[in-house]
């Protein structure tokens, strides 16, 4: 299967107080946790990554995609296109709260070749997928996640390259439980 992702200009972040259906998108790595407070499902997608964090009777589910991508209205609290950097937070019923930044970056091919090296290379504790050339390129683009679990939290630290256009995407997510 042919994983070439989409333009860096296309893309969105969405958040949802639900989990969404599998099928709704290509997962290329995918990690379950569970801790006694909490469970969660962190996916590499075709387009960028889906985490879906179930506590305290509630479901959390970030999503960066391809702003294309169909994707349910219902409960979704949060859609913004993936541009520049923002700041985000939600509180939501049973004491979680949520809170992110990400951030659109357009850096110029010495530094872009930089990051891209230095998450492909060598082993990994995260998630990582090298997509296929678009072509343009003699290199795909990156995704790579990192995850740090607490008794009642877990930071998610995801990093999406774009060779095509010298970008990368930041996305830094902490889900919490109230103490």
């Amino acid at each position: 299967m042919l994983s070439v992702r989409p333009k860096v200009a296309e893309l969105a972040f969405h958040v949802f107080s639900r989990s969404l259906h599998p099928e709704l998108y290509v997962v290329h790595q995918s990690r379950r946790i569970e801790r006694s407070n909490y469970e969660s499902r962190i996916e590499l997608t075709n387009c960028g990554h889906v985490v879906t964090w179930n506590a305290a009777g509630g479901t959390l589910c970030e999503v960066a995609t391809s702003a294309r991508q169909p994707l349910p209205k219902r409960r979704c609290l949060l859609t913004q296109p993936l541009k520049g950097s923002r700041t985000e937070t939600a509180e939501c019923r049973g004491g979680v709260s949520y809170r992110t930044h990400f951030q659109l970056e357009s850096v110029e091919p010495d530094m872009f070749w930089m990051v891209q090296k230095q998450l492909g290379n060598g082993p990994t504790e995260g998630l990582l997928h090298r997509f296929d050339s678009s072509g343009r390129m003699a290199f795909g683009a990156l995704s790579y996640i990192n995850i740090e679990l607490r008794l009642r939290s877990m930071l998610v630290q995801a990093i999406h390259t774009f060779p095509d256009d010298y970008a990368i995407v930041k996305v830094e997510s902490l889900f919490s439980l109230e103490t």
